[in-house]
């Protein structure tokens, strides 16, 4: 991206963030609401870009200062020190230009989504759906800690107490742009407690993580789709209610089924399968897509290969490493416990950057 055309660019943002900013304390704006929070929206999101840029002229305006006092400047002493102030502040504006690059990247459009969060115990038996379980916790620990809602759409308990399936709903602001990268197998090595010779075992469950799709984004035919009703039951298939409340949505063109049972009402059981349903269904046409960019351009970059094991979680050694960044902490009781910033901001710091090399690549 050549620099004039990145001001270039800079300048029409600030000169929309200035108009903005006058239409928003019209009274015509004032008086339509629906409008005042759209406009009020894009003005937030350029806010950000605006004050860097203003960082940045700044910036330019010292750095001009220092270099005609290196010029004018007649004694030592006062050399070195106009010298020094633009060492600094070229260091400064090195750093406040990649932070305008990576600002002006396009922006993913599901980040403002809230998310279907799919959680399976995988490999390892009752250990495996143990894991699961003590994942949603900590997801759910996690989303607490961010102001989010957490609302349980499916379960299927294993019989020591942990998931074999949960899959929740999660709302709240920016929630796909913080989960995104936590899509794949999470690995974990401890010695399970039914163990009885102290040998640890490894085990697995994968972690879905998937945009939660709005009527707009995936129109669901009703044709396409068949809808059985049956009793729900619980752990071992007992009967747990005799009216035909659970649901199993069948979408015919893709064979995709989604069953729910969590609620008494069949209307709402059928409410949350479309949900889950809508959000698997967009999953497939981003993959499709995603597909398609890839045969067309080899060097993209991944968010997280879902066939590859993302994170291993190492009990004995109190241990966490994400193997796609390499970042390893010796703070797992506190990672297990929600405190997942440090991975979440390593990972959208790294697929940031990488989509900021290749975009000066392309250029």
């Amino acid at each position: 991206m050549a620099a004039l055309t990145l001001f270039e660019k800079l300048e029409q943002i600030e000169s929309r963030y200035d108009e903005l900013t006058q239409q928003l304390s019209s009274p015509e704006v004032l008086a339509d609401s629906a409008r005042y929070q759209k406009l009020a929206r894009t003005h937030g999101e350029l806010s950000e870009i605006v004050e860097k840029y203003r960082e940045w002229k700044q910036i330019e305006k010292h750095l001009r200062g220092a270099q005609q006092m290196l010029i004018e400047a007649e004694d030592a002493e006062m050399k070195q020190l106009a010298h020094e102030e633009e060492r600094q502040l070229l260091a400064r504006k090195e750093v406040v230009e990649r932070e305008l690059r990576r600002l002006l990247l396009p922006r993913d459009p599901n980040d403002e989504k809230n998310v279907i969060l799919e959680i399976r115990a995988g490999t390892g038996g009752d250990e495996a759906a143990l894991f699961a379980a003590e994942l949603f916790r900590m997801y759910s620990r996690y989303a607490e800690s961010q102001g989010w809602r957490v609302e349980v759409l499916e379960s299927s308990p294993s019989s020591l107490g942990g998931l074999k399936e949960v899959v929740a709903s999660i709302q709240g602001q920016k929630v796909y742009s913080k989960l995104k990268y936590e899509s794949g197998p999470h690995r974990v090595q401890r010695v399970p407690a039914t163990e009885q010779q102290g040998r640890i075992h490894t085990s697995a469950a994968t972690v879905a993580v998937l945009p939660e799709a709005d009527e707009i984004d995936i129109k669901i035919d009703p044709k396409d789709i068949r809808i059985d009703t049956f009793c729900s039951s619980g752990p071992g298939g007992q009967s747990v209610n005799t009216t035909y409340s659970a649901v199993r949505i069948t979408h015919l063109p893709t064979g995709l089924v989604v069953s729910q049972q969590d609620e008494k009402s069949q209307i709402k059981n059928k409410a949350k399968a479309m949900r889950v349903l809508r959000a698997r269904l967009y999953e497939m046409e981003q993959e499709k897509q995603h597909q398609q960019i890839a045969a067309e351009r080899r060097g993209q970059i991944k968010s997280g290969d879902r066939s590859e094991k993302i994170r291993t979680y190492n009990f004995p050694q109190n241990r966490v490493t994400d193997h796609r960044i390499g970042l390893t902490l010796h703070q797992l009781t506190d990672v297990m416990d929600g405190k997942l910033d440090p991975f979440v901001d390593a990972l959208v710091t790294h697929y940031e950057a990488e989509r900021l090399k290749q975009e000066l690549v392309e250029a």
